[in-house]
């Protein structure tokens, strides 16, 4: 698709993705162990659609969000798309549910068989002949898999074409490292927000030394550096929700993370935009990160944020932000990027497909 939104080369892939992309970790509803409470998906496919109309160019979704509801709404959004109009597709493999007991945690197995099963189960729920980014979602911890053996299994799917390009998610340098040699890492997906920062220490200028690109998600702190978000929210959610159960949006915490939510406001102001567009701004300032992954469970969330899009953030308002942090005493991890992003931004409207 073309979007008129600036992109950037993910890794050293063909593809050149927006600075945002749309999660759709909450599209998988409710009534599984990390699930964010109900979701209308006559609403997820409306705000997927607002995201494209607006210029976003990838969606990235996962087996495990909803037990494969996820994926299953986003092939709802693409079907009657034709190829050029589709965003960019990310999923996922390595959570393996057991059916009978959707609220127990899943298992985390990249064994070579069960990474090519779940490879086939997304390609049918998605609907697609192709996986655009496909990413170990977490290392495994079960099945005592060499993680270079699960790697080149990942290579034979992209050698086979059922995926374009393969990267990870929550891994550290130790484990890029032991895999980078086998076949080139063309993602990391790191948690990454102003409250969560420790990536940007090590993995994050390993990926940009490297050419990995990195698509950090939960950028807003899963809602918490948004203009509604409050205590009184908090409460008011679903026993399903798994934030309920998050040290964050806990005392004392929480009252801590709102502290660094209201600096924002100042900054926000000055660039005529949102709190959750500072946020998310912040983690695209780090040289190395590539983009964003944003949730939303409508149209309406997408446009508190799609101004961190293109926005650029002043030397001035990271020197701020990085008091606030000092401050307020939030979190672990750098407080700013270490120098203006040098690398080149390739301007759209940019080919997509």
């Amino acid at each position: 698709m073309v979007t008129s939104l600036p992109v950037r080369q993910l890794g050293t892939t063909d593809m050149n993705i927006t600075r945002v992309g749309v999660g759709a970790w909450a599209m998988g509803g409710g009534g599984w162990s990390f699930a964010w409470g109900p979701q209308d998906d006559n609403d997820s496919i409306a705000a997927m659609n607002h995201a494209v109309e607006l210029g976003i160019n990838w969606i990235d979704s996962a087996p495990i969000y909803g037990l494969g509801h996820s994926e299953e709404v986003v092939a709802r959004f693409l079907q009657g798309k034709s190829q050029s109009e589709r965003p960019y597709v990310f999923t996922k493999c390595g959570m393996v549910w057991d059916p009978k007991k959707p609220m127990e945690e899943p298992q985390r197995i990249l064994s070579p068989d069960s990474i090519r099963r779940e490879c086939e189960a997304s390609l049918r729920r998605l609907k697609i002949d192709r996986i655009d980014l496909y990413q170990f979602h977490w290392p495994d911890d079960t099945s005592g898999t060499p993680v270079e053996a699960s790697w080149r299994a990942m290579e034979q799917l992209e050698k086979e074409g059922k995926v374009r390009a393969i990267g990870v998610s929550n891994f550290d340098v130790s484990l890029l490292r032991k895999i980078e040699p086998l076949k080139h890492v063309q993602s990391l997906q790191p948690p990454f927000s102003l409250i969560r920062r420790d990536v940007a220490a090590a993995e994050i200028p390993w990926c940009n030394a490297n050419r990995t690109g990195v698509i950090v998600y939960s950028p807003m702190q899963a809602g918490i550096l948004t203009e509604t978000f409050s205590v009184e929210k908090v409460k008011n959610m679903s026993d399903n929700d798994w934030r309920k159960r998050s040290a964050n949006f806990q005392t004392p915490r929480v009252e801590r993370n709102i502290q660094l939510r209201d600096a924002l406001k100042p900054i926000a102001k000055r660039h005529d935009t949102t709190v959750s567009a500072i946020a998310i701004g912040w983690t695209l300032a780090w040289p190395g990160v590539t983009g964003a992954i944003v949730g939303a469970r409508s149209p309406g969330q997408i446009d508190g944020w799609i101004d961190a899009a293109s926005l650029a953030l002043t030397a001035s308002d990271l020197d701020e932000i990085a008091g606030a942090i000092d401050k307020i005493g939030v979190g672990t991890g750098p407080t700013r990027p270490p120098s203006p992003r040098k690398e080149r931004v390739a301007e759209a409207p940019a080919e997509a497909r």
